[in-house]
């Protein structure tokens, strides 16, 4: 009887082809200026980033500054998602904002049409897409710079896609335990969530938090784009070890796994590729060493181009 049962329950599981899906997903991640370059160093990508998407099973490739928009289109092409990751540097006037730019608009085209484009930005690539879905300076000064906190839920989260697989037990301690590690100095503040049309009809709220006198939005994701966004730094918790505040605790490595899950299977969901093998290993982050840096910055290694 048993084998029966099994045979029965086995073909009653939900099935999803490799037809339907990319196994092989290479994930674009914007690179940013460094603060002090050094000759044929001018911009950086801190290696937890990469990490964080190798984790999940999928490769990287390097977004690099102050390309032309004919190769960031051809770029566009061939990968399956980017990441804007953290940093310092303006999202108002900077190379990392142009490519962030040109990546938004090119992801919104493609969505619109069909193709499947995920976007995902982490606290500064939070606050470069918050500006570039309103077309204005919208953040407030918060006191959250070095500092774990949990995750004030909203009722969004019920349908979001981005928590829809995280298992019971962990979104408890997201919502009770200082999981999520903040380091920023700017917030998009709940109160002018709420009042800008743009932002409200773009992207819904998934949690927020406050610094004891300003609530900010922490994490969204878009009403009808795969585009999503955190304040706070999942890549850290499993990545990063030179300050105090990161936590390392069982349920935040566990959320860092789960955010990367999330964001790399719904790159698995575009079919971009590069035109030849050749290019594709050209291309990827794996032509480049990483530097170690722990003891000098926030960053266990980073990647200089």
């Amino acid at each position: 009887m048993f084998p029966l049962f099994l045979f029965i329950s086995l073909i009653n599981l939900p099935y999803c082809s490799s037809a339907d899906r990319n196994d092989e997903p290479i994930i674009g991640v914007l690179a940013q200026e460094v603060f002090s370059p050094n000759p044929n160093q001018t911009a950086y990508i801190a290696a937890s980033y990469v990490k964080f998407l190798e984790a999940a099973g999928a490769r990287v490739v390097p977004v690099m500054i102050n390309q032309t928009l004919e190769e960031y289109k051809t770029l566009f092409s061939f990968i399956n998602g980017i990441l804007y990751p953290g940093g310092g540097v303006s999202i108002i006037s900077s190379g990392y904002r142009r490519a962030a730019q040109i990546f938004y608009e090119l992801a919104i085209e493609a969505n619109k049409r069909g193709d499947y484009f995920p976007v995902w930005g982490t606290c500064l690539g939070f606050e470069q897409l918050v500006y570039l879905t309103s077309g204005k300076s919208l953040l407030s000064h918060t006191n959250t710079s070095g500092v774990a906190l949990p995750l004030n839920f909203t009722e969004e989260v019920k349908g979001s896609r981005m928590f829809e697989a995280f298992p019971p037990e962990l979104m408890s301690a997201l919502s009770s335990e200082p999981l999520t590690e903040n380091s920023h100095q700017w917030s998009l503040a709940t109160l002018t969530y709420y009042t800008n049309e743009e932002l409200r009809s773009f992207y819904k709220v998934l949690s927020t938090n406050t610094d004891g006198n300003i609530e900010f939005v922490s994490t969204v994701e878009a009403h009808n784009y795969p585009v999503y966004g955190t304040q706070w730094h999942p890549e850290k918790n499993a990545f990063e070890w030179s300050r105090p505040y990161i936590p390392h605790s069982p349920s935040a490595v566990r959320t860092t796994f789960h955010m990367a899950e999330f964001f790399v299977s719904e790159a698995r969901k575009n079919f971009h590729r590069f035109q030849s093998k050749e290019e594709e290993n050209k291309a990827l982050i794996y032509n480049f060493n990483p530097v170690y840096t722990g003891t000098t910055s926030a960053f266990e290694q980073i990647y200089l181009f």
